[in-house]
Formats: structure tokens, C-alpha cells, sequence
């Protein structure tokens, strides 16, 4: 009966790390969902963010795991004639 009570105990605090994790990695998706959104907002010229957006990104700066766990977007842009220049210098390796 003792090691029965052992065992759930273990696993109760098994699922409460698992439902953490999950927990995290929904904000982390939640604030990818929003600079994807910003991102396609500002190639189609539109910077306005709807109310409810604001509200959520405000609660996700807040949360501290989230902003710790956040990627950078850095683009590089090659012209077209670089790219050429790539895949000319990798056929001619070949």
C-alpha cells in the first residue's frame, strides 16, 4: 500500500513536469504565431494589430520563460545574381 502511494506521488509529479513543459512550449508557439502574423502583416503593408493580439503578446512579454526561449528572425538577402554566382561555384566543385 506504502509503495502503491510512492508510486503516484512519482508519477503525479511526473505529469506536473510534463504539463509545465507543454505549458512553455504553448507560449513559445503563441509567440511564434505572433511575429509570423507581424511578419505577414508587414510584407502586405498592414501594421495594425488587432486589440486581442496586443492583449496576448502583452501577457506573453510578461512571461518570463517565454521571452527566454524566444528565436531571433535574421534574414539574409542575396540577390539573384549571388545565387547564381552559389550554384555555379557548387556545380563547378561537383
Amino acid at each position: 500500500m506504502l509503495s502503491r502511494l510512492q508510486e503516484l506521488r512519482k508519477e503525479e509529479e511526473t505529469l506536473l513536469r510534463v504539463k509545465a513543459a507543454l505549458h512553455d512550449q504553448l507560449n513559445r508557439l503563441k509567440v511564434e504565431e505572433l511575429a509570423l502574423q507581424s511578419m505577414i502583416s508587414a510584407r502586405e503593408g498592414k501594421m495594425t494589430v488587432p486589440p486581442d493580439t496586443e492583449m496576448e503578446e502583452h501577457q506573453n512579454m510578461d512571461n518570463e520563460a517565454a521571452i527566454n526561449q524566444t528565436k531571433l528572425q535574421l534574414q539574409m538577402h542575396v540577390s539573384e545574381e549571388e545565387e547564381e554566382e552559389e550554384e555555379e561555384e557548387e556545380e563547378s566543385d561537383s
